[in-house]
């Protein structure tokens, strides 16, 4: 009985995730739309929901990730356990799987991103990474801008963490990419 509440749970959490995301975001005049959404979980908890958004879908995260192209990812905190030191270590891990390693290139822009996370994170925050060729990708913290990093090779790893070959959660990048 356990087992089967398990697998009902884990099968709505997509849809719940769906459900919750705004079908589209303005960006730099730009609207941006849902490519797919879905729940961050550790240990069988969620602890945040994170949405894609493009101006086209796609199911193609190598060419996402490559594209020199506005779009964006909304985070939004599910979990009082998403606190601002475990989001920061999670991202830095992030980065050394989406770069393989080789984070050296971007360590200023990481270092720079890093600073946009200094205030505390808490449950309901939502946090949009918004890329747009012209400016780079913004830091948008419950709707005030936190700060902007530049550099496609930024943006790229970045958007790795979610959707390169070693994302943070195989079931969460399935989610953003559609499938």
């Amino acid at each position: 009985m356990r087992v089967l509440l398990l697998v009902l749970v884990a099968m709505t959490i997509p849809q719940a995730a769906q459900a919750a995301a705004p079908a589209a975001i303005e960006a730099g005049g730009t609207t941006l739309s849902l490519n797919g959404c879905g729940s961050r979980t550790k240990y069988l908890m969620e602890m945040y929901m994170a949405g894609l958004y493009l101006q086209e879908p796609s199911r193609d995260a190598a060419g996402i990730i490559a594209a020199d192209a506005p779009m964006a990812i909304r985070l939004e905190i599910t979990s009082g356990m998403a606190t601002q030191q475990r989001l920061v270590e999670s991202l830095e891990e992030g980065f050394q799987n989406a770069t393989g390693g080789n984070v050296a290139p971007i360590q200023r822009e990481i270092e720079h991103f890093r600073q946009c996370f200094a205030q505390p994170i808490a449950k309901g925050d939502i946090l949009e990474l918004v890329y747009l060729p012209s400016r780079g990708v913004m830091v948008v913290k419950n709707g005030q801008p936190v700060g902007v990093i530049q550099g496609l090779a930024f943006k790229q790893a970045l958007f790795g963490i979610w959707l390169s070959d070693r994302p943070a959660q195989t079931s969460l990048r399935v989610a953003m990419l559609g499938k």
